[in-house]
């Protein structure tokens, strides 16, 4: 099998003292190729340089929600420059929390919407991120969309509503370890069921959210684990592993601008 996993993040400190090792697990698990996720600038600068000497490795640059605050024009700029990079596939993961509010809301939607706007022009799909906007990113996207947003609702975990809006709006949907666990994933598996094949995703959202029965053993999540988030998918759509994988292969292909 061919594993893609969308939505990582190999810049992280817990992976400071071993990384080369996840690379090695990742590869061994059949995990050929992985997406790392800017959050703010200098973790952006470090994830670009992780995917430019790691074969198989691509990155994406955005200011996560959380970091809204500390955003300018200024360090915009720079995130552009990164693009550069033949690694940079994408931007993101950008968005709305409104759960945590560790920016405040008029500041997420200004650099949301200015990061976006930007993203177009450059012709990158977007990683999105959304927790407890209540519908405010969906009004967002249908607003100041022009052609229709390319890219991904990262970590899915919405209303069958909000799941209905995002796929008439042409996006991506990614599933990450959640799908595994029985008290919390339930809602998740009842919905993955019924998501058009050509629309899903998979991720780890590395070294958060660790799927079982990983999470039995080890806090850390890391790429190689998005093979049981694909066991357990397939399980619940009850398709073949090895046919779903391709599937999702190609997707993931499709949204990076990957060659297969």
């Amino acid at each position: 099998m061919r594993i893609f996993d969308s939505h990582c993040h190999l810049d992280d400190r817990a992976y400071d003292k071993d990384l080369d090792d996840v690379i090695h697990r990742m590869h061994d698990a059949g995990v050929a190729s992985a997406m790392t996720i800017g959050t703010n600038l200098e973790r952006c600068i470090k994830g670009v340089a992780i995917a430019e000497s790691t074969p198989g490795v691509y990155a994406s640059v955005g200011i996560h929600p959380h970091a809204a605050k500390s955003c300018s024009e200024n360090t915009l700029k720079s995130l552009v420059d990164l693009t550069r990079s033949p690694s940079v596939r994408a931007w993101g993961e950008i968005g709305l929390d409104f759960n945590r509010m560790f920016s405040p809301r008029n500041v997420q939607e200004k650099w949301l919407i200015r990061q976006f706007e930007i993203a177009d022009a450059l012709k990158l799909p977007v990683i999105f991120h959304e927790r407890d906007s209540n519908g405010r990113l969906l009004d967002i996207l249908k607003t100041h969309s022009k052609t229709g947003p390319k890219g991904v609702v990262h970590c899915f975990s919405g209303s069958e509503d909000e799941l209905k809006q995002y796929l008439d709006l042409d996006l991506y949907i990614g599933i990450t370890g959640i799908v595994t666990i029985k008290g919390r994933g339930a809602d998740l598996r009842r919905m993955a069921a019924s998501i058009p094949v050509n629309r899903i995703l998979i991720e780890t959202d590395a070294p958060y959210l660790t799927p079982t029965p990983e999470r039995n053993h080890t806090q850390r999540n890391e790429p190689a684990f998005v093979r049981s988030v694909l066991m357990k998918l397939a399980k619940v759509r009850q398709e073949d592993p090895v046919l779903l994988s391709e599937t999702l292969w190609n997707n993931t292909c499709q949204l990076y601008g990957v060659e297969p």
